[in-house]
């Protein structure tokens, strides 16, 4: 029963940005492609592909955690969902409503609330913590694309 958490929660994940997406398909769709961006904006077809990655990787982590058990679980399934809510919220603020700003000061909330979770996730496994760090570095190249595209537009 164990072994289940490591498709339960890749699914969670994939399925909570699946959802970030479809909902805001139609900025992403439309005003995206219109904006000035950083000349280190990557292709667009590269974000599906690395978001898919980093949210089996987050729920790969959960999965290591929540198996090996401990007191500190709790607090890291809780941090783990923040961290998904946050990631979530900011495609609807960037994509679903131009709140470019907004969505920068949430991404700020979201790669502290991810250091929070790699810490909790390290608590009880260092594998687990260690499979977020692409994640936070993604998280923080998203910081400087919001922060270019707040900034040039």
């Amino acid at each position: 029963m164990k072994k289940w958490g490591f498709l339960l929660f890749p699914i969670v994940a994939l399925a909570v940005g699946g959802l970030a997406g479809f909902l805001s398909r139609t900025g992403l769709e439309t005003v995206y492609p219109t904006l000035e961006k950083s000349a280190l904006t990557p292709p667009g077809a590269v974000f599906p592909v690395v978001w898919s990655v980093l949210y089996i990787l987050m729920g790969i982590g959960l999965a290591l955690v929540v198996n090996k058990g401990g007191p500190e679980v709790a607090q890291a399934v809780v941090l783990w969902a923040l961290q998904l809510a946050l990631n979530f919220s900011w495609s609807l603020l960037f994509f679903g409503g131009g709140y470019y700003f907004a969505a920068l000061l949430c991404l700020v909330l979201l790669w502290l609330a991810i250091l929070a979770m790699m810490a909790a996730f390290a608590a009880t496994s260092r594998p687990a913590a260690w499979l977020q760090l692409p994640y936070l570095l993604w998280v923080t190249f998203a910081g400087y694309l919001n922060y270019a595209v707040w900034a040039l537009n």
